[in-house]
């Protein structure tokens, strides 16, 4: 059973995942699985997965071909469903029983396309699937927060070719999400408006780090990105909690989406990425300072000793040559 266990020092949670050390792949560095051997997401192959529990399709029955996004719980989960939300201490650390849920968004049943090859209604049935399982969660009381992302690539950390995403609801808060809480509530609290909301005007207005936008959305290079051609994508209209979008909200904001990924695709040579979903807590909804987005890390550089060390990033390249590079993408 998995646990997490509190960092005294600094307030960190860490889970130890114990039963994800029996994947094949554990501890060795190899590409994704290629289209030769026998994948478990693709159509046909239903039974090498766990069970669904949400699959749109455009016909046939549950956990058989005809789907067009399918999701299923992760066969080596770093947290489950099952057991009691325990807590406890020895001597001064504290742990938690690895309670929450660790499931798999299969994006495409198309083998070969990637995330930035799904066109922008694809996209949107892959981001309404998030919702859907993110409403369905959060009626587990246990559970305080969920955080979707995607692995693109081995660089990104991926591990089967075939493109998927993760979710994983937590029983705590992530703590780069509390970070983000405190500092956004902290302006709302001087300024009485939501921090997100003024970034994303000045952006707009601005224009150097602005990448593309649309009615519902826009996306630009951070004012102080971690690493080369980081990406944010934030929806015009301020909401806090993800799972309260609208049909209609997501459909723009795919589209927003859609085009971001094409140019960091065109733009870099179809980089390996991680592209992660920043949203409230589960339990409190409506916040008036915090704002839901998708922050997108391309993999260009690797983090080393400095960065470890002193909690600082280097990055060579500046925001705004980024942005330029990335509105004369050709896609």
């Amino acid at each position: 059973m998995p646990e997490l266990r509190k960092d005294p020092i600094v307030g960190r949670w860490v889970i130890i995942a114990p039963e994800r050390a029996q994947r094949p792949t554990d501890f060795q560095r190899q590409e994704p699985r290629s289209p030769g051997g026998l994948c478990p997401f693709c159509p046909g192959n239903e039974k090498l997965t766990p069970s669904e529990v949400l699959a749109y399709r455009n016909g046939g029955a549950p956990n058989g071909a005809g789907w067009k996004v399918r999701v299923f719980p992760n066969r080596f989960p770093a947290l489950r469903v099952e057991g009691a939300l325990t807590r406890e201490g020895e001597g001064l650390y504290d742990r938690m029983s690895g309670v929450g849920a660790h499931e798999v968004v299969v994006e495409s049943p198309d083998h070969l396309l990637g995330m930035p090859d799904l066109s922008a209604q694809q996209l949107e049935a892959v981001l309404c699937a998030f919702r859907d399982r993110m409403l369905d969660l959060r009626q587990d009381g246990r559970l305080r927060s969920i955080l979707v992302f995607k692995n693109q690539g081995a660089a990104a950390g991926a591990t089967l070719e075939h493109s998927h995403s993760q979710l994983i609801a937590l029983p705590i808060l992530p703590r780069h999400v509390q970070v983000e809480m405190t500092g956004s509530r902290g302006y709302f609290d001087n300024k009485e408006r939501c921090l997100y909301c003024d970034i994303a005007r000045q952006e707009r207005h601005d224009g150097v780090r602005l990448v593309c936008e649309n009615a519902s959305a826009v996306a630009f290079e951070p004012w102080a990105p971690r690493g080369p051609f980081e990406t944010w994508v934030l929806p015009k209209e301020h909401g806090s909690s993800y799972e309260e979008s609208s049909k209609a909200q997501i459909e723009g904001f795919a589209d927003c989406l859609h085009q971001t990924l094409r140019r960091l695709d065109a733009a870099l040579g179809r980089p390996a990425f991680n592209l992660m979903l920043h949203t409230g807590p589960l339990n409190e909804r409506r916040l008036p300072y915090y704002h839901w987005h998708f922050e997108i890390m391309p993999i260009l550089a690797r983090v080393g000793g400095f960065e470890w060390g002193s909690g600082f990033y280097i990055n060579p390249t500046p925001p705004e040559v980024a942005a330029e590079y990335l509105r004369k993408a050709q896609i």
